[in-house]
């Protein structure tokens, strides 16, 4: 271990290398929430064995691949535009009805419950890649071991450690609105919501209980599996691969990587979304695909979204200045 990986002992002596202080005394989850964890995350990949063992030979039924795009690209979209654009950061203000629809939609996607993800994400903001952040691959410091420890950890290893976030101090607002409180509560419901849709549309489609079965493999659990690990991609991969064109605060290390941006709806545009975090479009040069900002447009002209941060030009092209300013005279390993 170098001199600039060992561990500091004090938060504000943290140098953007070496690993977080207490990084290795974090605790476990309990057991009930390790063991429910797991599941969410193991059970999808086990459907995906099952759901190929019986494509074998006969191939994916088509009904069940476009059953999973829809689901996918409607809770996905839940997520980007409604968890994430909407309640955490503000990016528009959205009539009440479709403020809830797309807080329903985002808890249909198995990544917890709409207050707590709010939270967390808030906090991820306020700590960016430095102690205090909940998923920062930094966490074990930036030599290699402590970097694939880190990639880990921020992928899906932070959900296994005893490490709550308080809704009281990181979301207030939703605390106070009603309708959150209700759909936080209904979480669990609309998990099962999730998985039992297509189990009976596969059902009603094609007649039969197999086809109720492979439907829920496949735009059930399937389904699920991808777009969280495309999430969690965006807490991991986002943050060490990729280009930093845009300045961001110091330490924070996001980045854009363009393979993801399809799959995570414009989420992967990531240091362009941390370089602006209230803004309502996160891919901001002209060839970026975003649709979560396309989608919030229709919104807007339809009259359901107003008050859209639409991006300032001027000030992107001031933080893409100062982001080459800054690689130029980064320090090495920063």
């Amino acid at each position: 271990m170098t001199i600039s990986e060992r561990p500091v002992k004090r938060r504000e002596d943290y140098d953007g290398l070496a690993p977080f202080p207490g990084a290795e005394e974090q605790a476990p989850a309990g057991g009930a929430q390790i063991w429910l964890t797991a599941a969410i995350v193991v059970a999808p990949f086990v459907a995906l064995g099952a759901g190929i063992w019986l494509a074998w030979g006969r191939g994916v039924v088509l009904t069940d691949l476009l059953l999973a795009v829809g689901l996918y690209v409607v809770t996905g979209l839940g997520v980007t535009v409604g968890f994430h654009r909407l309640l955490t950061h503000g990016s528009f203000t959205a009539r009440p009805w479709l403020r809830a629809a797309l807080a329903v939609a985002g808890s249909m996607s198995f990544q917890g419950n709409v207050i707590d993800w709010v939270a967390v994400h808030r906090r991820h903001h306020a700590f960016t890649d430095r102690p205090g952040d909940p998923h920062s691959p930094y966490r074990y410091g930036t030599g290699l071991v402590g970097q694939l420890r880190g990639l880990l950890h921020a992928h899906l290893g932070w959900m296994f450690t005893d490490a709550p976030t308080p809704a009281a101090r990181y979301a207030p607002d939703l605390l106070a609105d009603p309708a959150m409180r209700k759909i936080a509560r209904a979480f669990p419901v609309l998990c099962a919501v999730s998985l039992v849709l297509p189990f009976l549309a596969g059902w009603a489609i094609s007649g039969g209980l197999y086809g109720g079965l492979t439907a829920f493999l496949w735009a059930g659990l399937v389904r699920v599996a991808l777009l969280q690990h495309v999430t969690w991609s965006v807490n991991s991969l986002c943050h060490v691969v990729g280009s930093r064109p845009f300045a961001t605060r110091r330490h924070d290390r996001s980045t854009n990587l363009w393979p993801l941006a399809v799959l995570s709806f414009g989420e992967s545009w990531h240091n362009g979304h941390h370089s602006e975090p209230t803004c309502a479009v996160h891919g901001l040069d002209p060839h970026q695909i975003d649709p979560a900002a396309g989608l919030i447009r229709i919104f807007e002209r339809l009259g359901w979204a107003t008050d859209v941060r639409w991006p300032d030009r001027d000030r992107v092209e001031h933080r893409r200045r100062a982001g080459a300013h800054d690689e130029a005279t980064a320090p090495t390993g920063h």
